[in-house]
C-alpha cells in the first residue's frame, strides 16, 4: 500500500493561522449578535483538543488491532489508487453520517460526542473540542475493513473528514453559492447543527457532504439565528468535567433507576429520554424541557 501523509498534522499551520484570522476579524470587525471569542471557552477547547490527541493515541491500539484481524480474515482488497481513494472517501463520509447521528439519538454514544457540543461559543476553536473517549465510533467503520479497505485507507479518509470539518466551524463566513450549499456541509449547515433551538436539534450530521442529510430527512437550512450549546448547559471550564459530565450523569440515573428496563433506556435511549413514572405530570404542572443537544 502506498504512503498515506497524516493530513491533521500537515493541517496544524493552517489551523493556527485561520484561528489568528478569525481572531483579528473580531477584533477589526465586531459583530454584537455573533458568539465570537471568550478566553477562557477558546482555552478549554484547545485543552480538550490536545488532550484528544494523547486519548486518541491510546484507543487506537486495541481498534487497530481489531481492525487488522478483521483486515487479514477478508480475502478482499481494495488498492488505493487515484480512483479508489475518492470511493473511500466517499464510503467513509457516508459511515461518519450514520454514526454522527448515532452519536446524537443514543445516550451512551451521546455521552463521548457531547463534549463537542458543550460550548456555547462557535469559532474555529471549537473544532478542536473534542471528545477523550472515542472508543465509541470505530465499530461504524467495519464495513469498509470487511470490503477490504485497508485500515491505513480508512483513517486518512477519517483525517481528511475531520480537517475539512475545521472551517465549517465558524459565523464569519456566510452561505456559499447554492451549488455549494447544496452538496458540501457549509458552515451555514453546521451552525445549524450546534444550535440549541428545538427546530434545528439533531439536524445536518453531514461530514463532507450535505447530501445524506437530504438523503435521509436530517437536513434544515439556516433561518433564524442559532444558539449555541447545550439545551442545558453545563457552565465549566474543566477539561475533565467536560469530558465526562455526562457519563457521571448515566451513573447516577443507573443508581437511581426501578428496573432494568430503566436502566437499558438510560442507556440506550436517546438522551433526552425519561421513564414513564417520571413523564407523569399534574395537569396545570409546566411541561418538563427535555435534555438535548444542540
Amino acid at each position: 500500500m502506498p504512503h498515506l501523509p497524516d493530513v491533521v498534522l500537515w493541517s496544524i499551520p493552517a489551523f493556527v493561522l485561520l484561528t489568528a484570522l478569525e481572531l483579528v476579524s473580531y477584533r477589526l470587525h465586531p459583530d454584537e449578535d455573533a458568539a465570537g471569542y471568550e478566553a477562557k471557552d477558546a482555552a478549554t477547547s484547545i485543552g480538550m483538543g490536545l488532550g484528544s490527541l494523547v486519548f486518541d493515541a491510546l484507543w487506537k491500539i486495541p481498534i487497530l488491532a481489531v481492525y487488522t484481524a478483521l483486515y487479514e480474515l477478508t480475502p478482499l482488497r481494495v488498492p488505493v489508487l487515484w480512483w479508489t481513494l475518492p470511493l473511500m472517501l466517499l464510503a467513509q463520509d457516508f459511515f461518519y453520517y450514520w454514526s454522527h447521528r448515532s452519536h446524537h439519538v443514543i445516550r451512551v454514544l451521546w455521552a463521548c460526542h457531547v463534549v463537542h457540543h458543550s460550548s456555547r461559543r462557535f469559532n474555529l476553536t471549537t473544532a478542536l473540542r473534542q471528545p477523550w473517549t472515542t472508543w465509541t465510533v470505530w465499530p461504524f467503520y467495519l464495513p469498509m475493513i470487511a470490503a477490504g479497505v485497508h485500515p491505513a485507507a480508512v483513517g486518512f479518509c477519517s483525517s481528511v473528514n475531520l480537517v475539512y470539518q475545521f472551517w465549517v466551524h465558524t459565523e464569519r463566513v456566510g452561505k456559499l453559492p447554492r451549488p455549494f450549499e447544496y452538496v458540501l456541509n457549509t458552515a451555514s449547515h453546521h451552525r445549524v447543527h450546534h444550535a440549541s433551538q428545538g427546530g434545528y436539534l439533531d439536524r445536518n450530521y453531514g461530514g463532507i457532504l450535505i447530501v445524506w442529510d437530504r438523503l435521509f430527512g436530517s437536513f434544515v437550512a439556516e433561518g433564524e439565528r442559532p444558539v449555541y450549546g447545550l439545551t442545558k448547559n453545563i457552565d465549566t471550564y474543566n477539561p475533565l468535567r467536560v469530558a465526562t459530565h455526562e457519563y457521571a450523569a448515566i451513573a447516577r440515573d443507573l443508581r437511581a433507576a426501578h428496573d432494568w428496563r430503566e436502566r437499558a433506556g438510560r442507556v440506550f435511549a436517546g438522551p433526552g429520554w425519561k421513564p414513564e413514572r417520571l413523564r407523569e405530570q399534574r395537569p396545570d404542572a409546566p411541561a418538563a424541557v427535555p435534555e438535548r443537544v444542540a
